[in-house]
């Protein structure tokens, strides 16, 4: 499967670091409030990209390379495509090349402040019928969900709070960002597609 060299998401942010020098990694340290990937260069997005994620619903967790030299690796994007499968419906479908590079981008920045922990995959693609189960359980769903068609996930990262998560994702500008903030000691999670960009509270 064959991807532009630099990926989806890198002309708007290589744009952005070529109209304004940008300060280096290690003058960030330590982390800031909130994360911005507008200050992230071309040699980010040119590296080989491995994806850790874990899916609290099922037990699996993963690691993988699945991008290298400008194209995805077919086999590694099957197994993603399992993981992000619809866990109660039990059906894979492909799952958007771009959603997978948002997840990467998110995680492979916050690493750069030593964070490494796996993104928690709550919700990836949905049936039709499992979409519908939630929206009668009154469980926050669009009935024209992005999930449905491989290009929505609900995310969590241990250590980020909704709305560090959040802005991270929504620095990217490639889609929607949902933010969910819930009570308890996992609290709540991020909306994230390759859809529209916007952004809501739920």
């Amino acid at each position: 499967m064959r991807l532009s060299a630099l990926g989806a998401l890198a002309p708007t942010l290589i744009g952005q670091a070529q109209a304004a020098p940008q300060s280096a990694p290690a003058d960030l340290t330590p982390p800031p409030d909130l994360f911005d990937a507008q200050l992230l260069d071309l040699d980010f997005w040119v590296k080989p990209r491995t994806l850790s994620v874990t899916r609290p619903q099922s037990g699996e967790r993963a690691k993988l390379l699945y991008w290298k030299d400008g194209e995805v690796i077919d086999s590694a994007y099957q197994q993603l495509c399992h993981l992000l499968r619809d866990v109660n419906g039990r059906e894979t479908a492909p799952i958007d090349p771009k959603l997978l590079e948002m997840l990467w981008g998110t995680q492979a920045f916050i690493a750069r402040y030593g964070m490494d922990q796996p993104l928690e995959i709550l919700s990836g693609y949905r049936t039709p019928a499992s979409n519908a189960r939630l929206l009668e359980q009154g469980i926050p769903a669009a009935r024209k969900s992005l999930h449905m068609v491989g290009k929505a996930a609900d995310i969590r990262v241990a250590s980020l709070n909704e709305e560090v998560l959040g802005g991270l994702i929504r620095s990217f500008r490639q889609g929607g960002v949902g933010y969910y903030y819930r009570s308890g000691p996992k609290g709540g999670w991020i909306h994230a597609d390759t859809g529209l960009n916007r952004t809501w509270k739920g």
